[in-house]
């Protein structure tokens, strides 16, 4: 009797055990289509065997009691994951490196349905018909139209380069916010997982399931580490700083320019905020290389490429090759801006300088007084107009007309000087270039055409001084053909040889082709890494109709096989008690 009401609790194991085979089979059916789902497979195990005769000459006499379900476990591959992890990151690095380098160039290619190089080349064209015959009202009108669309069109891509760096600080400060939303989803998972785990009986499934997914879109904007620890916590770190840990998680902070409205992501557990010490999340001391792991995070990569600030001329000028590097070189944006503003002002400066030609004062000092009655000393090495070969406009006035001017000052300062005997002489002092003022550069946020030749494009210079016979500045010709055809540019520090203005352009947008090229390459080979770690995650994570079908025929089975043995039993128990 004692061995059959045995042999029903091993039957009612059975049935136990295949119904919740069953039911965990049916779970994964029933999420076959949902994203993230892991699968579950219940493990069977025998339950302890009792030993009757441990003296036994062949083997110990002992009796089962059935089979349980030894645990329910998440087929994941550690490994798969944090390859997969790894490269996601890597992949979104490169991916928006490659969409700040196509948008760049697609604002050369395309602006208003007409490329930039068009503006340069028909400027080129307006100089050349100009040197032909400067007195030509037709070709001085041509010049100072086609200046001006040069001059807008540069304007439109360089506004368009700051707004499009905007718009990367918009995807940054929300990329910020959504690291921190996952973070605290991290750990309140964390929390539910440990507490619904405690009691050593159920696992966190889904819970868990929600994590990894977690952990996967964070990868994708950040390099991170993570760590189970043995009660199910998961510790994160980003960047080498702990991001979540089992009491906390640490927000990225948001540093803002006062002058650019720009976001920096840095960590306000490490800064002092008040002594203006911050820790900023990223180093870009360190080479970006996949050696490193320094090529990770899309969040890695927007702040790369936007950059700190508005780059012009002055981030190439005079620079070392290391500062550029450090600085503008680091960001496809910045070194676009830089190269683009510097294209503006070598040429804009080249062609002012032929119209109203500079030479440095060699006398000894002079005290006089500006037009605004203001004492003003000239000294040694400062610039004046070269009076003795300027042309003039058919104004006949001195100083000539620039043909681009700046918004914050004007080219030369009059200076009038009376010697001993009486005589007064006016000497025009010209108005170097500010490296603070941006207003007093020749750079595109604050170069125009000049209003006076808008108005009369007749006043560009083109006529000698003589008074009684004026003549065409034949000069004029020869020293702008000569300009265009001159290789005295260098695209950035790191550009070897000297150009043209034309080859300028065309150096420049190539190497942001290239740029693009080599980020599109990175991004597509990086993207069939990931596929093809994916395909092979899923296939131990994802759910296969087929296979659960397998399954849950097998389980079935078991369960009638169960069923039948009890009632095989059952039937036995009766015959004994109603025989006896």
């Amino acid at each position: 009797m004692a061995n059959g009401m045995g042999s029903l609790y091993i039957g009612s194991s059975g049935l136990r055990t295949s119904q919740n085979a069953l039911n965990t089979t049916a779970n994964n059916l029933a999420n076959v289509d949902t994203t993230g789902y892991v699968r579950q497979q219940a493990i069977q195990a025998d339950r302890h065997y009792n030993t009757f005769d441990k003296n036994a000459a062949i083997s110990n006499q002992q009796s089962g009691l059935g089979v349980s379900i030894a645990d329910v476990i998440h087929s994941r591959d550690i490994f798969l994951d944090k390859s997969y992890r790894t490269e996601t990151g890597r992949q979104s690095f490169y991916s928006a490196c490659y969409s700040a380098t196509n948008e760049i160039y697609t604002y050369f290619q395309e602006l208003e349905g007409e490329t930039f190089q068009d503006s340069i080349s028909s400027l080129y064209t307006a100089f050349e018909e100009f040197s032909e015959d400067p007195s030509d009202s037709v070709n001085q009108n041509l010049v100072m139209q086609k200046s001006s669309l040069f001059i807008r069109r540069a304007k439109a891509v360089y506004t368009s380069l700051q707004n499009y760096q905007n718009n990367l600080n918009t995807k940054i400060s929300k990329d910020i916010d959504r690291i921190n939303e996952l973070g605290k989803k991290i750990y309140d998972l964390n929390e539910n997982i440990v507490k619904i785990e405690a009691g050593g009986v159920e696992t966190a499934m889904e819970l868990r399931d929600q994590r990894d997914n977690a952990l996967d879109e964070l990868a994708g904007l950040v390099h991170i580490d993570y760590d189970e620890k043995y009660d199910g916590t998961v510790f994160v770190s980003i960047e080498g700083v702990d991001f979540v840990n089992r009491a906390q998680v640490y927000e990225m902070g948001k540093s803002v320019d006062d002058e650019t409205g720009y976001i920096t992501p840095y960590w306000p557990q490490m800064s002092d905020t008040n002594r203006g010490q911050t820790a900023n999340v990223f180093n870009f001391n360190v080479d970006i290389s996949s050696a490193y792991n320094t090529d990770i995070g899309e969040l890695k990569a927007l702040v790369m490429q936007r950059g700190n600030y508005v780059a012009d001329y002055r981030d190439i000028e005079g620079k070392s090759r290391q500062e550029y590097n450090d600085d503008a070189g680091m960001s496809v944006m910045l070194s676009t801006e830089a190269e683009l503003d510097q294209l503006v002002h070598k040429l804009v400066t080249a062609i002012n300088d032929i119209f109203c030609p500079n030479v440095e004062y060699a006398g000894t000092d002079l005290t006089g007084t500006t037009a605004d009655g203001n004492a003003f000393t000239i000294t040694q090495g400062m610039k004046v107009l070269d009076t003795d070969n300027c042309a003039v406009g058919s104004d006949g006035k001195l100083p000539p007309q620039e043909l681009f001017s700046r918004v914050g000052t004007d080219r030369y300062t009059e200076v009038n000087v009376t010697d001993a005997a009486g005589n007064t002489r006016t000497y025009y002092v010209y108005n170097e270039e500010s490296a603070t003022d941006i207003s007093k550069m020749y750079t595109l946020s604050s170069l125009k055409v000049n209003d006076e030749i808008i108005s009369q494009p007749s006043y560009i210079p083109h006529l000698t001084q003589d008074s009684n016979n004026k003549q065409v500045a034949q000069q004029l010709g020869t020293a702008f053909t000569e300009m265009w055809k001159k290789s005295e540019i260098s695209l950035n520090p790191n550009a070897t040889s000297k150009c043209t203005f034309m080859e300028y352009y065309a150096q420049m947008i190539g190497e942001t082709g290239t740029a693009g090229s080599v980020y599109n390459t990175m991004s597509e080979t990086l993207n069939n890494t990931v596929n093809t770690v994916d395909n092979k995650r899923q296939q131990v994570i994802g759910v296969s109709s087929d296979e659960e079908l397998t399954s849950m025929i097998q389980f079935q089975n078991a369960y009638n096989a169960a069923s039948r043995f009890m009632n095989v039993v059952s039937d036995m128990i009766e015959t004994l008690i109603n025989g006896l």
